[in-house]
């Protein structure tokens, strides 16, 4: 598939992911402008009655999501979800995502892993055959910066990926701070041969939160161009 008009394509993989929804469900909203459509054309649904009850994966999401008049709760009073709704920076045909591009791959993982199933939400532009080709978030602890930085260049030349690494900034230089109060890196591999090894890798890593590479927590992927959606993963 081919996607010439990546908004539209973006509220079609959304509009199909609310389809999903039923009556009584606790779902994870995800970060991102494709999530955020999600959250959007979910409180629609909310405003005609439908029942259900969101865990925000960011700051930015609660906003929106209280915008819409979508009910909230939170993972310690909700550990068990039904549904995590989220996009994703790029993902492969074995449903390995690269996710953090909106800063909040921590959280994100967090509520993936306590919900049943995920259902990631792109436009088809986001397929790759490799992962590596949008720069690889990490979330890092300010404390003890350029050893974190040097362990995870080693990791990253371990697991045959070499290339630039750098602290995430805004366009004034100061750093971007995610919801926990951590760094980002942003690793511009280009490619990544094992995405497997590279997330345990990194994870070994003590100055390393967590890192954006989801390896076995996406369910199914919702991808939408113009020729339609294509499903990859099971839905049900």
């Amino acid at each position: 598939m081919t996607v010439t008009n990546p908004d539209e394509a973006k509220r079609r993989a959304a509009a199909r992911a609310v389809d999903l929804v039923e009556p009584g469900m606790r779902l994870g909203l995800g970060t991102g402008t494709t999530a955020a459509v999600f959250v959007e054309l979910l409180g629609a649904r909310v405003a005609e009655g439908l029942d259900i009850v969101g865990v925000p994966t960011s700051e930015r999401t609660r906003t929106l999501a209280e915008l819409h008049g979508v009910p909230l709760t939170t993972l310690d009073a909700m550990p068990e979800l039904d549904l995590a709704v989220d996009g994703a920076d790029e993902f492969d045909r074995c449903l390995r995502l690269v996710k953090g591009g909106g800063g909040a791959l921590m959280r994100e993982k967090i509520v993936a892993m306590a919900s049943k199933r995920m259902v990631v939400i792109a436009d088809c532009s986001k397929l790759v055959d490799r992962l590596g080709r949008f720069p690889l978030p990490v979330e890092v602890n300010v404390f003890g910066l350029d050893v974190t930085c040097r362990m995870t260049a080693d990791a990253a030349k371990a697991s045959g990926c070499e290339g630039e690494i750098r602290v995430r900034r805004f366009a004034n230089g100061q750093a971007f701070v995610t919801d926990n109060g951590h760094y980002l890196l942003d690793c511009f591999f280009g490619a990544i041969p094992d995405p497997e090894a590279l997330a345990a890798r990194l994870s070994a890593i003590p100055g390393v939160v967590d890192h954006g590479l989801f390896i076995g927590i996406a369910s199914a992927v919702i991808s939408a161009g113009d020729s339609g959606i294509e499903i990859f993963g099971r839905l049900d």
